[in-house]
């Protein structure tokens, strides 16, 4: 829980900001030496290097002096207004809004919005603005002698500082939601890790079940006749005879333990690992979830004339699942799965009797934390995670799925499709 409470605040990479930092630091000393030294124009040479030399001077502040590897939005906030503040003297000293590199104003906010939370993005939208607007009225001149032939129209003058607001707005809002979007999807992703990682730590304890069954067997059964022996010949000695006949029933108990765990004795240990068809998939999958709903579960296979094994994948098995699972969550009683193969594809439509895919996100399915605005029913409202999990998983698997609302049943359809080549090469 620590570590997830942490990573909401500390979510910017120092030792990537001083990379950037070093790039726009070493690009500032060259521009303006560059132009003073080879072009010769006047301006405040030594004051410009003074203000980058305070950049310099905080970048050695964060590689020597603070320890932390991630900065925190506060931490964060206070080096990005240092940049903005720094650069906007340069601006300031060379031309204010008219000088083109204005422009890099915007670079601090637009690198922030991706990484940081909101209020530091709208803070800091807000100083660039600030700056943008003290820079359109007060700064002094371009260099000389480009200055002495430099005049522009009131209306273009200020049309600069309008576009670079423009810019400003949009580059921010665009860059938000996608850093809004990008960490959605991350926190999904990871929840999928996290289920499927289960998932095959339950097929390992069960491989490891089955196996513990099969070796403890012979000697459970030898104990078992050993203590059958010891009651014919010790039944007269009733001190004992409680004491064999308990060992008895204890080995009698290991035995039902054994058996429930391994799932079905009379199989070899190697059924975890066994290939199995489509059918047999399906077949599996309807009968775990008719053990706990009421509703039909109709598989129609008389268009399934491929009967050839895949080998056992549980990212197919739970990408399944979920698919019939959000069908037996939304129907109204019954769920029709449909199985059809040939020599070239293999299908599987999942459709229901419900109300189907509100029109708001019908287009946006497969994207984690959904939520329709028209759904009045809150028991049946979800976050859209299952349909992620499961589209991501199939399609990891080579598969194509496709949403939307069934014209013949009335709820949701979902068709999976995989070419047969790629199915059984898994």
């Amino acid at each position: 829980m620590e570590f997830f409470e942490t990573s909401k605040f500390y979510s910017l990479k120092k030792s990537t900001y001083i990379n950037l930092r070093w790039i726009g630091i070493i690009g500032q000393l060259f521009s303006v030496n560059l132009v003073y030294f080879y072009f010769k124009f006047d301006f405040n040479f030594l004051i410009c290097n003074a203000v980058i030399f305070i950049g310099i001077i905080s970048n050695f502040f964060l590689i020597f002096l603070y320890k932390k590897t991630q900065l925190s939005d506060r931490s964060a906030l206070i080096f990005l207004i240092i940049d903005i503040i720094q650069l906007g003297i340069l601006i300031y000293l060379t031309g204010g809004v008219s000088n083109p590199f204005s422009i890099f104003l915007l670079i601090p906010s637009v690198f922030a919005s991706s990484n940081l939370g909101l209020r530091t993005n709208l803070l800091l939208v807000l100083f660039t603005l600030i700056a943008i607007v003290i820079l359109t009225f007060y700064s002094t001149d371009l260099p000389s002698p480009l200055n002495d032939h430099f005049h522009i129209s009131p209306y273009y003058y200020f049309s600069i500082p309008v576009a670079l607001i423009i810019a400003l707005i949009f580059l921010n809002y665009f860059a938000i939601i996608f850093g809004i979007e990008s960490r959605l999807r991350k926190e999904a992703l990871n929840k999928m890790e996290e289920i499927m990682a289960k998932e095959h730590e339950m097929l390992s304890l069960g491989g490891q079940a089955a196996a513990a069954a099969h070796s403890l067997g012979t000697p459970l059964s030898t104990i078992k006749i050993i203590t059958q022996e010891l009651t014919k010949q010790l039944k007269d000695q009733k001190d004992v005879y409680q004491d064999i006949k308990l060992l008895s029933s204890q080995v009698e108990r290991c035995d039902e333990i054994l058996k429930k765990l391994s799932l079905n004795p009379s199989e070899e240990d190697s059924f975890i690992d066994e290939d199995i068809d489509m059918r047999t998939y399906l077949k599996d999958i309807i009968s775990s979830f008719k053990e706990t709903s009421d509703n039909d579960f109709i598989l129609n296979t008389n268009q399934d004339s491929n009967s050839k094994k895949i080998t056992k994948s549980i990212e197919i098995i739970y990408g399944l699942r979920n698919f019939i699972g959000n069908a037996n969550k939304f129907c109204k009683k019954k769920i029709y799965i449909t199985l059809k193969s040939d020599n070239e594809n293999t299908e599987v439509i999942i459709e229901d009797d419900g109300d189907g895919y509100p029109g708001d996100i019908l287009s946006k399915i497969g994207e984690p934390y959904l939520k329709s605005i028209k759904t009045t029913n809150k028991e049946k409202i979800g976050l859209g995670l299952g349909l992620f999990i499961g589209k991501t998983l199939l399609e990891k698997n080579f598969a194509s799925v496709n949403c939307w609302n069934s014209k013949t049943r009335g709820g949701a359809e979902v068709i999976i499709k995989w070419k047969n080549r790629d199915l059984f090469n898994i």
